[in-house]
C-alpha cells in the first residue's frame, strides 16, 4: 500500500528546495566577491623594511597596514584584501580597480613630503603638514594644483624669510617627494626625477595654507593630494611578488570556465539519471542544492571567489557523485541478493557511511595542508575544495537519503527494482541466501592478482623512463620556482613572434621566449628571468595598452619567494602523504596505509613526468592538481580496502594464499563499477573544464585529467595488490597462512 502522505512530503521539500534556489540564488551569486583573476586587478607582496635597518616590528607592520588602507580607500576599491605575511611582508589584492597603473604608485609610493633649499638642506618635512589638509584645487590660472594645510605658519614663515634672502638663482624652496640623500639633487637635472616643483620665493609668507605647482594634469594633482591626505607610509616597500590581470582577461575567463562549469555538471546530471534511474533523479536534485548550498556558504564567509576556486567547485560536483555512486552501488548489490526495497535501502545506506566518511576524510588533509601551504589563488582553490567536501558528505549522508528514503518508505517502488537500475533475472531469491560476496559482477573473467607482477614491472619501467626523462628535459617550471617576469600580451588581432620581439626590444626587455596561443595567436605570453620592478611593469603596461587596447597581465617573482614556493610545494606533498598514511593505518592497518602513499607517489611521479615530456608549464595551480590528486585516487584506494576488510571479515579465518588472493579479486571486481562510474563522473567535469574552460587553468585541468587515469589505474593494480603481497608475507611470519603447493604437500603426506 503506498502512503501518499510521503510522497506529498517529498513533493513539498524538493518544491521548498528549488523555490529557495530560484528566489534568492541569483542575489548570492550577485554578493560573492569575485578576485582578481575573474574581474582583473593586481596582487602585489611587499617586504617591508625600515628606514633606519631597525626590526620590523608588530606594530610597524599594523601601522604600515592601516596607512595602506587608507591609500585604498581614495581608490574607492571595494573590499580590498591586505593581510600581514610572516615577520616582514604584506600582501595587498585589489580586484575590479580601474587604473591598475594609478593604484600601484599610489600605494608603493612612500609620500615622504620634504622642501628643501638649493643646497639640499630640509626645510620642512610632510610632519609639518595638518593631518589630511590635503586636497587638489586649482590657482589663479585655474591650472590644477595641491593645496596643503600646515600645522604651524610661524615656521613657514621662517623657512620663507630664509629663502628669499638667498640671491638668485639660489633662492628656491624645492618640493621633493620621497627625497633620497646622495642621490636626488635640485644641482643635478638627471637626478630629478622625483622633484615636485622648484618654486622661487621672493617674499615672505605668513599663511596657513600653501599651493604646490608641478603642472600637473588633474589626475596627477589628485593623486598627490590623496597620498599626502592618507600620510606618508612609515617605511620602504619592495615589491618581491606581484601579478596583474586585465579587466577583459578575466571577465572572459570567467565566462569561459562557468560555461565548462555548465557543460561539465549538465553531463554528470545526464550520467547519473541513466545509470541510476529513480536514485540518479534523487542525485540530481540533492546536487543542485548541493551548488547552491556551497555559493551560500562562501557568501556568507566573504570569502573571494577565484578562477581555481570554480574549478574545485565544478571538480567537487563529480567528488561529490562519488558519495552517491557508493552508497547506490551498495543498495543495488542488496536488491540483487533478494532483499526488498525497503530493506536494501536501510542496508545500503548503512554499510556505505563508514566508506564514505574515510573516502572524503583523506581528501580533506590534502585539501588542508594546501590551505596552510598555499597562496592566493591556491589557497582560494583549497578553501573551496574543503567547502566542498564538507556539503558532499552533509548532502549525501541527509539529503539524498532523507529524500530516497520518503520515497522508499512510502510503498511507491516496492517490487520496482528498475527504477533502481537493477534487472529482476539479475535478482536472486532470498530464500538461497547469497551473499555480497559471491555476487557475480561483469568483471569476473578479469584475474587482477596473477597479473599484478606485470603492472609490477609496467609501473617500474615508467618510473626509469621518466627518471631519465626529468634528468634530460627536466620540468619546464614557470616563474613562481624559478624567478622571473611572465607576460601575457592580448591583442585584437593575430600576433606574430617576430613582431612581439620587436616590442619587447624597443621596451629593452630580455626575453626568455616567447609562445604564441589563442584561436588566432592573439595572445602572446612571454617569460623572462629578469624580474621587472614597479616602473618597468608600469611602463610596459602603458606601452601595450597604447599599443593594442588591453592592458596585458603580468607577474613578477622576485628569487627569495621562489625558493620559499618551491620549498613549500614540497612541504606539501610530503605533509600531505604522511598525512595520509597515518590515517590509513589508523582506520585500516599500516600495510594499507603504506601501498596507499606509494601509490600515490606513483600518481604524481606519472604526472610529473609526462609534464616534462610534453612540456608542460609547472606552476603553483599544478601542485594543487597533485594535491587534489592525492586526495582523490586515495579516495578510490580506501573504497578498494574497505570492501576488503569487509570481505576478510565474511572469510573469517583465511587458511591458503589462494583464499587471500580470492578476497582481493572478489573485492576489486565489486568495487570496479563504482571505480569506474565516480572516475567517469569527475572526468567528465574535468574534460569540460580542458575544452571549455580559460587557458589560464588549461595546465591544471590537464594534471587533473592525468591524474585522475592514472590514480584509478594505482588504486586497482598497485595498492590492492601491494597490500596482498605485505598481508601474504605477514600471515607467512605468523604460520597461519600456507601456499597452495604446501596445500598439496600436506595433503599427499596425510594420504601417505
Amino acid at each position: 500500500m503506498v502512503k501518499r502522505s510521503r510522497i506529498v512530503a517529498f513533493f513539498i521539500l524538493v518544491i521548498t528546495v528549488f523555490s529557495l534556489i530560484g528566489t534568492t540564488s541569483s542575489g548570492i551569486v550577485k554578493d560573492i566577491k569575485l578576485g582578481l583573476d575573474l574581474q582583473g586587478g593586481f596582487e602585489v607582496l611587499y617586504q617591508v623594511k625600515t628606514e633606519d635597518g631597525s626590526k620590523v616590528t608588530e606594530d610597524v607592520l599594523k601601522n604600515t597596514v592601516s596607512a595602506l588602507t587608507k591609500r585604498i580607500d581614495v581608490l574607492g576599491v571595494n573590499e580590498p584584501i591586505i593581510s600581514i605575511e610572516g615577520k616582514d611582508r604584506i600582501r595587498v589584492q585589489l580586484a575590479g580597480v580601474k587604473d591598475q597603473n594609478q593604484a600601484r604608485e599610489i600605494l608603493s609610493t612612500s609620500a615622504k613630503l620634504s622642501f628643501r633649499d638649493y643646497n639640499d638642506k630640509e626645510m620642512m618635512t610632510g610632519k609639518d603638514l595638518k593631518e589630511g589638509g590635503a586636497k587638489q584645487s586649482f590657482d589663479s590660472e585655474n591650472r590644477p594644483v595641491v593645496e596643503v594645510t600646515l600645522k604651524d605658519p610661524k615656521k613657514f614663515k621662517k623657512v620663507t624669510e630664509q629663502i628669499s634672502s638667498m640671491p638668485a638663482p639660489t633662492n628656491v624652496l624645492a618640493i621633493w617627494l620621497d627625497f633620497e640623500e646622495g642621490k636626488d639633487s635640485l644641482q643635478k637635472p638627471e637626478t630629478q626625477d622625483n622633484l615636485v616643483s622648484a618654486p622661487r620665493v621672493s617674499q615672505v609668507f605668513n599663511q596657513d595654507t600653501v599651493l604646490i605647482t608641478g603642472g600637473f594634469t588633474v589626475k596627477e594633482a589628485q593623486n598627490l593630494a590623496n597620498m599626502l591626505k592618507a600620510g606618508a607610509l612609515p617605511v620602504d616597500l619592495k615589491e618581491i611578488y606581484s601579478t596583474s590581470v586585465g579587466a577583459k582577461f578575466g571577465e572572459q575567463a570567467l565566462h569561459d570556465t562557468i560555461f565548462a562549469g555548465v557543460v561539465g555538471i549538465a553531463a554528470v546530471f545526464l550520467f547519473m539519471l541513466f545509470f541510476y534511474r529513480f536514485p540518479g533523479l534523487i542525485a540530481t536534485i540533492t546536487l543542485s542544492a548541493y551548488i547552491y548550498l556551497i555559493l551560500l556558504i562562501f557568501d556568507w564567509m566573504n570569502a573571494t571567489l577565484t578562477l581555481p576556486g570554480i574549478a574545485a567547485l565544478i571538480l567537487g560536483v563529480g567528488m561529490a557523485v562519488d558519495s552517491n555512486v557508493i552508497t547506490y552501488e551498495r543498495i543495488k548489490e542488496e536488491i540483487r541478493i533478494g532483499r526488498s526495497i525497503k530493506s536494501a535501502n536501510k542496508n545500503g545506506n548503512k554499510t556505505s557511511f563508514v566508506t564514505i566518511i574515510d573516502a572524503n576524510l583523506t581528501t580533506l588533509i590534502a585539501a588542508g595542508v594546501m590551505f596552510y601551504f598555499g597562496t592566493s589563488s591556491v589557497k582560494g582553490f583549497a578553501t573551496m575544495l574543503i567547502i566542498s567536501i564538507i556539503m558532499g558528505i552533509f548532502t549525501n549522508v541527509f539529503v539524498t537519503r532523507l529524500l530516497l528514503a520518503l520515497c522508499v518508505q512510502s510503498g511507491l517502488l516496492d517490487k520496482r527494482p528498475g527504477w533502481f537500475g537493477v534487472k529482476k533475472k539479475d535478482i536472486h531469491p532470498i530464500h538461497k541466501s547469497v551473499d555480497v560476496l559471491s555476487l557475480p559482477t561483469k568483471f569476473d573473467r578479469i584475474d587482477f592478482v596473477s597479473k599484478r607482477k606485470i603492472f609490477y614491472t609496467i609501473s617500474s619501467i615508467i618510473t626509469i623512463i621518466g627518471i631519465i626523462f626529468l634528468i634530460v628535459f627536466k620540468l619546464n617550471l614557470s616563474i613562481d620556482f624559478t624567478s622571473g617576469t611572465r607576460l601575457e600580451i592580448t591583442a585584437d588581432k593575430p600576433l606574430t613572434t617576430q613582431q612581439v620581439e620587436k616590442e619587447l626590444d624597443h621596451l629593452k626587455i630580455n626575453k626568455e621566449d616567447v609562445v604564441l596561443s589563442g584561436d588566432k595567436n592573439e595572445v602572446a605570453v612571454v617569460r623572462t628571468q629578469d624580474v621587472l620592478d614597479k616602473a618597468e611593469i608600469l611602463k610596459v603596461k602603458d606601452y601595450f595598452k597604447d599599443k593594442y587596447g588591453h592592458e596585458p597581465n603580468i607577474s613578477a617573482v622576485s628569487p627569495t619567494v621562489g625558493k620559499e614556493l618551491a620549498k613549500n610545494a614540497f612541504k606539501s606533498v610530503l605533509i600531505a602523504s604522511l598525512g595520509i598514511i597515518l590515517y590509513v593505518s589508523i582506520r585500516f592497518e599500516w600495510r594499507m596505509g603504506l601501498p596507499a602513499v606509494i601509490a600515490l607517489l606513483h600518481d604524481a611521479f606519472v604526472i610529473i613526468t609526462i609534464f616534462s615530456v610534453l612540456r608542460l608549464e609547472v606552476d603553483l595551480n599544478f601542485i594543487a592538481a597533485i594535491l587534489t590528486i592525492i586526495g582523490y585516487s586515495i579516495n578510490d584506494t580506501i573504497v578498494t580496502f574497505d570492501r576488503v576488510r569487509e570481505n576478510m571479515q565474511k572469510k573469517r579465518k583465511i587458511k591458503t594464499v589462494k583464499e587471500l588472493e580470492e578476497v582481493v579479486n572478489v573485492s576489486t571486481r565489486q568495487t570496479m563499477v563504482r571505480t569506474v562510474n565516480t572516475i567517469l563522473t569527475v572526468l567528465i567535469t574535468v574534460i569540460a573544464l580542458v575544452i571549455f574552460g580559460s587557458e589560464s587553468i588549461f595546465t591544471f585541468a590537464i594534471a587533473l585529467l592525468i591524474g585522475l587515469v592514472v590514480g584509478a589505474y594505482s588504486s586497482v593494480f598497485i595498492a590492492t595488490q601491494l597490500w596482498l603481497d605485505f598481508k601474504i608475507k605477514e600471515l607467512k611470519k605468523k604460520g597461519v597462512l600456507i601456499t597452495h603447493v604446501e596445500k598439496k604437500k600436506r595433503t599427499d603426506e596425510a594420504q601417505v
